[in-house]
């Protein structure tokens, strides 16, 4: 038995399992009830409940601290650089007026009745080799800049763009997370795509903009949103940019790390050339060069003065450290509750689950998923624990699997993702509205990729 399955199967159903499961359970709730009707700042809830649970889960009281620090730190080492740097080349294309030539081009094209379609498919194109926090900040300063020009709820036009972000996140190849799955369970990417797009855009469509068609006017929108307004303001008395040259800037990092998921193919492994283009799509470096390639095509081409570059760039800042702040402290829980032993808890309940594969791989990659928050380590954990179990099952497809576990990974976001505070944030609605909109449209994107998958299964 592998390692990962060994240890879920040790912590089956016995009294401390289920006392964990309860512990993480109340925890949760409690820090829902804290935040939204104890009105307390949510990085103190966060990291006085994520300590709270690790002592009454018996961890070790050395390594409470140490536990959720390093959650912190992990998510953060990543985070902070890429929604810094996209912040920033977000600030520069919406004060050149780059954000609104595209949203001008947008609703030309589409009409306003029809935005919430061109930002699904924008979503869906953008994120195919992106991050979902990388295609987030580096769309929301379009989303603001067409909410504000058509007058249609800012929800009705982001949520749409984020749907797309997520389900290419996890169910289609080549985004790096869902190539994880494909890797594990040895499946041919090429069907795994075509199967991806299969289940994924009629599932987008759904959690998208039908789905937020009906939701958004149920949802009362502050009238003010800071983050809107740091990014809609644009220099005034000078010509938009041209939409071929915005377009080339602000999918410039998007190109990039096509190149790096390219590179084996491109150039031989362990050569000079190679190891280049890996660099060059590193998100972190890749965004880098974009905003540096911002500071001439919606700088310096747009006659902006590098003081007021540096002013752009600066102050954008700001409104990002709750934010930041937030999402760390997301992964800190996380890492409290895969440390306390809650995450094999809740494997241990999927593997004990008498179903089909399918629903096996996605029903342990969902609970993982609540568990930790992050839906990169659910995919690839998920996809160790139920790779050796498909290997003695009849009938088993590793594309199908794949995308079962991707579509497990994206289910139910709450408090520990820190994609949920990211939308809470620049969207500038509360947690009960943020479960309401985000999470139900994260749920439905799971649990229809699995109905579309299983019906797939019996079609090919």
């Amino acid at each position: 038995m592998n390692p990962t399955m060994a240890a879920a199967a040790s912590t089956m159903l016995d009294p401390h399992s289920v006392y964990l499961l309860v512990a993480a359970l109340s925890a949760i709730i409690v820090l829902i009830l804290l935040i939204a009707v104890g009105r307390i700042n949510p990085f103190i809830v966060m990291i006085s409940v994520s300590l709270a649970l690790g002592l009454v889960t018996g961890m070790p009281i050395a390594g409470i601290v140490k536990s959720f620090e390093t959650g912190l730190g992990g998510t953060l080492g990543h985070i902070a650089i890429v929604v810094s740097l996209g912040t920033m080349l977000g600030k520069m294309m919406a004060e050149s007026g780059g954000a609104d030539r595209i949203a001008r081009t947008m609703i030309d094209a589409f009409g306003t009745k029809n935005v919430h379609w061109a930002m699904m498919a924008i979503g869906l194109i953008v994120g195919t080799p992106v991050f979902f926090e990388v295609g987030f900040v580096l769309l929301i300063p379009i989303v603001f800049t067409v909410a504000k020009r058509t007058g249609v709820s800012l929800l009705l036009v982001g949520l749409p763009m984020l749907v797309g972000l997520s389900v290419v996140h996890g169910l289609i190849p080549p985004h790096p997370a869902a190539l994880m799955a494909v890797a594990t369970y040895n499946a041919d990417i090429g069907k795994t795509i075509f199967y991806g797009l299969l289940v994924g855009i009629p599932t987008a469509i759904v959690a998208g903009p039908i789905f937020c068609k009906w939701v958004a006017p149920k949802i009362a929108m502050p009238l003010e949103n800071p983050m809107a307004d740091t990014f809609t303001e644009r220099l005034p008395d000078h010509e938009l940019p041209g939409f071929g040259i915005t377009l080339f800037t602000i999918l410039l990092p998007v190109f990039l790390m096509l190149l790096g998921s390219w590179a084996n193919l491109l150039a031989r492994e362990n050569t000079t050339p190679n190891s280049v283009l890996h660099f060059l799509g590193n998100p972190d470096i890749s965004l880098l060069l974009a905003v540096l390639v911002s500071f001439i095509t919606f700088g310096k081409m747009r006659g902006v003065s590098r003081d007021n570059i540096l002013k752009f760039t600066n102050e954008c800042l700001g409104p990002m450290a709750n934010i930041t702040l937030l999402v760390g402290a997301g992964g800190g829980l996380g890492r409290i509750l895969m440390d306390s032993g809650v995450s094999n808890a809740i494997v241990s309940v999927a593997l004990q689950a008498h179903v089909s594969i399918l629903l096996m791989a996605w029903l342990v990659a969902a609970l993982i998923r609540v568990a930790t928050g992050s839906a990169t380590v659910s995919m690839s954990t998920a996809a160790v624990i139920i790779a050796p179990l498909a290997s003695h099952t009849v009938g088993a497809q590793p594309e199908l699997l794949a995308i079962a576990t991707g579509a497990g990974a994206l289910t139910l976001s709450h408090v520990n993702d820190g994609a949920f505070w990211m939308v809470k944030e620049y969207f500038n609605i509360s947690v009960a509205q943020t479960l309401k909109t985000w999470t139900v449209c994260e749920t439905i994107i799971s649990v229809l990729a699995l109905v579309f998958t299983i019906a797939l299964s019996h079609l090919i």
